[in-house]
Order: structure tokens, then C-alpha cells, then sequence
């Protein structure tokens, strides 16, 4: 028997996230373990009057043709591809994998190779173009890596996914209002005193609309304004099924200068070197998920863990003023609940996770 957990979901998804309409063009990209979600997403397209374009997969990043193609050939999207990407009207992406690691062989160059060919839909949704939300379905392989067994993991995702998401943009607007007010953010940890320039830049908030969990403020701060050094000890960060732990950046002059890690150092630095918009700042985001305390070694529930920051090396959002281009875009969460600082133009509003009265994200 279903979870019926899983047909509230899809209405969130399918309701809030992406709002379809009558008539749209849905694509829904999902692994196969997805079945319960996908299908009850398909069920609710199809009772809004709107097409749902199914696309499956058994590993993500397109499995056993990403490893043999030629680089030339996976680089090059898809015509028939390309025209999904640029005349869809909404996205919606569920993750499900058996194996979270199961890209982890993909050397860095065929990962940018990658990312190359999904250039016209990774323009529409930064953009905020058209309406896309990611999301997971829960899987054994998601809750092994979390530390939990699967029933466990199934009450974590719902219970950072089905929030009041009308109560949590309140909260969020008032950050998101503090933050458009402020030129600098300043942040501060043990091996961290980090500068960013926002000013003139828009932020936004992701109540339910863009990631499954949403609970964030996030904006793209100035390219080149960039100052100081942040560490990463807390948690260890993710990308593409590779692991990077105790990872430091320095910054000058809007760019990494110097970086290292404790584990996974090569790929760090590979991954600052695939091209020049890399070495920059295209997000930095405050995670204020009410539902979401611990790690899970998961970046898009560890990303909005209430009280921590997380920073995006790569492409940025045009829609908050962004204007860095990158072919990648890798969040490595801070956590600053444990004697961090968070500063807006030399006020503190955020001391060891928890925020000032007037910018509060639980209670009211």
C-alpha cells in the first residue's frame, strides 16, 4: 500500500513548486525507483489538464552512454533533447538513487562535459524562466548514507517537505527584506572571516518553488568583491558522487586564490579549474529549514539546515543579479551553529545559528 504521504507530495510538487496549468508541457526526469512519486505526479498533471513527459533513468547523469560516448558527442546536446530543454514549460527532477555514488567515476572533464550539454535548460532555470523544483524520493541508498534505516529517512524527507510553506515565506521575506537592505555580509567561524559584496543584488527565497525541501534566502553576490577565508570542517561536501572533506578557500578580489582540502583535494581543485567562472561566487544561500537539524552528507537537505550558510562556486542566478557564467554550480555548506557569526553591514543578526528577535524564522 502506498504511503499516502507520497499523494501529498506530488500535490506539493505539482500545486506550489511548478503551479502547472492547463495545457503545459511537464517534463518529469526521475530515476526509476521514483515509481510511487512519479506516478502520482503524472496523475496530478494529467487531472490539471497538462501533459507529463516522462523521463527515466537507472543512475543518474545518463548512466553506461555518459561513460562511452565520445567527449566530443557528450558535450553536444540532443537536438531532440535541446528542444525539450527550451520549449517544456515546467521541469520537475526526483531523484531516487540505488547508489549514491553512482557517478563517482566520471573523471572531472566528462562531468563539465556533462553540464555543457544541458546549457539551454540550465539558462531557462536559472533565470527563473520557467517554472522547476528538484526533489528525492527516499531510497535505501539515500537513508544508508544519512545514517538512518529507510522508515526513519521517509519521516525526515516528509517531515522537512510537507511544512506550511505560506507560514515559512513570512519568515523567509523578512531575511530575504534585511538582506536586499545591506551591502556587505560578512561571516564569521573558527578558520572562517569572509566578506561578500550584495549590494545592488536581489535576493530571494525558496518556500516550496524551486527545491523539495525549500527553507532558504539566497542571493548572487558581486563577482569580484569577494574577500578573506572560509573552512569547511564541519561537514564534508559532494559533487557528482565525489567527496570532499575540511575543504578552505581564500579569496581575493572576487576569485579563489588558494584552496585546499583534508580529503579529496584533487578533485577540489579540479573542479576550480574547469573554467574561469568556477573560482568564483555564484551563490550564497542561509538555510532556514525548521524541519532539517542534522547533517545527512545530502546537499539538498543540508543546504537549508536552519542556522547554517552554504556557498556556491560557479554559475550564478541572473535572476538575483547574478551575471558569473561556469559550467558547474557546487554548494559546500558552512554551519555556524556552534559560535558562527553572521553579520549585514556590521550588524549581527545571526550568533551561533540562532537570529536576531527581528529577523526570527520560528515564531511569529
Amino acid at each position: 500500500m502506498t504511503d499516502p504521504r507520497v499523494g501529498e507530495y506530488a500535490r506539493l510538487l505539482v500545486d506550489r513548486s511548478v503551479a502547472v496549468e492547463p495545457r503545459w508541457q511537464v517534463v518529469i526526469s526521475a530515476q526509476v525507483a521514483a515509481r510511487p512519486l512519479v506516478e502520482e505526479v503524472q496523475r496530478q498533471i494529467a487531472r490539471r489538464g497538462a501533459w507529463a513527459i516522462t523521463q527515466l533513468a537507472w543512475e543518474g547523469s545518463g548512466g553506461a552512454w555518459t561513460r562511452e560516448a565520445p567527449d566530443e558527442l557528450l558535450a553536444e546536446p540532443a537536438p531532440l533533447l535541446e528542444l525539450v530543454q527550451g520549449q517544456a514549460d515546467a521541469f520537475i527532477s526526483i531523484a531516487a538513487p540505488e547508489n549514491v555514488r553512482d557517478v563517482a567515476d566520471l573523471p572531472p572533464g566528462r562531468i563539465a562535459s556533462v553540464q555543457a550539454a544541458n546549457a539551454t535548460l540550465r539558462r531557462r532555470t536559472l533565470a527563473m524562466e520557467v517554472p522547476w523544483v528538484v526533489c528525492q524520493y527516499p531510497t535505501n541508498a539515500l537513508a544508508q548514507e544519512a545514517g538512518m534505516a529507510l522508515p526513519q529517512f521517509e519521516d525526515f524527507l516528509y517531515g522537512a517537505c510537507l511544512l506550511d510553506w505560506d507560514a515559512e515565506e513570512e519568515k523567509l521575506r523578512r531575511i530575504a527584506d534585511r538582506l536586499e537592505r545591506s551591502s556587505e555580509v560578512r561571516l564569521v567561524a573558527e578558520g572562517t572571516d569572509l566578506r561578500l559584496t550584495v549590494a545592488g543584488r536581489s535576493p530571494q527565497v525558496d518556500d516550496g518553488h524551486i527545491n523539495m525541501p525549500g527553507g532558504e534566502v539566497f542571493v548572487s553576490p558581486v563577482e569580484d568583491a569577494t574577500e578573506g577565508l572560509v573552512t569547511f570542517s564541519e561537514f564534508p561536501a559532494t559533487y557528482f558522487g565525489h567527496e570532499v572533506g575540511g575543504a578552505w578557500l581564500r579569496f581575493a578580489g572576487g576569485r579563489v586564490v588558494d584552496a585546499g582540502a583534508a580529503t579529496g583535494e584533487a578533485h577540489l581543485l579540479a573542479m576550480l579549474d574547469t573554467d574561469p567562472g568556477a573560482r568564483v561566487l555564484g551563490e550564497l544561500g542561509l538555510g532556514c529549514n525548521p524541519g532539517i537539524t542534522r547533517h545527512l552528507k545530502n546537499t539538498l537537505f543540508d543546504e537549508k539546515i536552519n542556522g547554517t550558510v552554504h556557498l556556491a562556486l560557479g554559475r550564478s542566478y541572473a535572476s538575483t543579479g547574478g551575471t558569473n557564467h561556469s559550467l558547474i554550480h557546487w554548494d559546500l555548506v558552512k554551519d555556524l551553529r556552534r559560535g558562527g557569526q553572521l553579520y549585514f553591514d556590521g550588524e549581527l543578526v545571526q550568533a551561533s545559528g540562532e537570529w536576531a528577535d527581528s529577523l526570527a524564522v520560528t515564531g511569529l
